[in-house]
């Protein structure tokens, strides 16, 4: 079989999580690999996500770890035979890996929930916004890099804009809301899409003032995408130049936390939108 060159974060998560499961089982490969009936080497590439594995082999591998939680299971089953190309694979070899590894994760989240404080989330940009921040990457991208970027950021609201649109909710803090990423236009033209798209059933935008008191939350910014099984959820920090993706049980533990800590004290989404229109106003 020919090992994967670069294993996506999806196929990496799926490697990850069997190598937790044959861990909690007190396995090491050399035993799981007898169990299976196949070499040590193969349990290894498995478990870097170099090479799949069938329907069949992962749910042994689970039996034989003793992970009778079925839901789990054939959520696991979900990823390893999921042979769908999506939209992002077009950018393969254009842009960085963290890009459309990014946009395959939004594509089967089952729900997206995310904190910002210095930019407006990407699926939220409008293009001449996202255009200004590639454009302040140092050294400069080349022009057509740059509209690469911009087109794949404005691909990404296919999460929201599709027939099945995913659940989201942003969290936007002021700081946010009134930097001029781009000129005065932009900035304007930016709100008014943001309250447009915040009338919407599925998308929840909340805003968090400067002056809201009680507020100590602004260490971090995140984004939460669910999965199949809370198990397979992510977290992930998004920048404008890359990903960094987060799934241990514990850090994803501090970030639900977080979201819901931020959640609570922030505006509602109707004095959310109030306070946005003020600021646009303003412009």
């Amino acid at each position: 079989m020919v090992l994967r060159r670069e294993p996506t974060a999806r196929q990496m998560r799926l490697a990850v999580e069997l190598r937790r499961l044959r861990d909690a089982a007190g396995l090491t490969a050399r035993e799981a690999a007898a169990l299976l009936g196949v070499s040590s080497a193969q349990i290894s590439q498995i478990e870097a996500g170099l090479t799949g594995v069938s329907e069949k082999r992962l749910r042994r591998l689970a039996a034989n770890y003793s992970c009778t939680d079925e839901a789990f299971i054939d959520a696991l089953v979900a990823v390893a035979t999921d042979r769908t190309r999506g939209w992002w694979e077009e950018y393969r070899e254009l842009l960085p890996t963290s890009f459309l590894d990014l946009s395959e994760l939004e594509d089967h989240a089952t729900f997206l929930r995310e904190i910002q404080f210095l930019y407006v989330p990407g699926p939220l940009q409008t293009e001449d916004y996202a255009r200004a921040i590639f454009s302040d990457r140092i050294p400069e991208l080349p022009h057509d890099e740059l509209e690469l970027r911009v087109r794949h950021r404005m691909q990404r609201k296919v999460i929201l804009e599709g027939p099945e649109p995913t659940s989201y909710e942003a969290v936007i803090h002021e700081a946010a809301l009134r930097i001029r990423v781009g000129d005065r236009a932009a900035s304007r033209a930016q709100l008014t899409q943001l309250l447009e798209v915040s009338e919407a059933d599925h998308i929840t935008v909340r805003a968090i003032p400067f002056d809201l008191d009680g507020f100590g939350g602004s260490w971090t910014a995140m984004m939460l995408a669910g999965g199949a099984v809370p198990k397979l959820d992510t977290a992930l920090r998004d920048a404008p130049h890359a990903a960094a993706f987060i799934d241990s049980e514990a850090q994803l533990g501090v970030l639900r936390t977080l979201f819901r800590r931020v959640e609570v004290v922030s505006l509602d989404p109707q004095r959310s939108r109030d306070f946005i229109h003020r600021l646009v106003k303003e412009l």
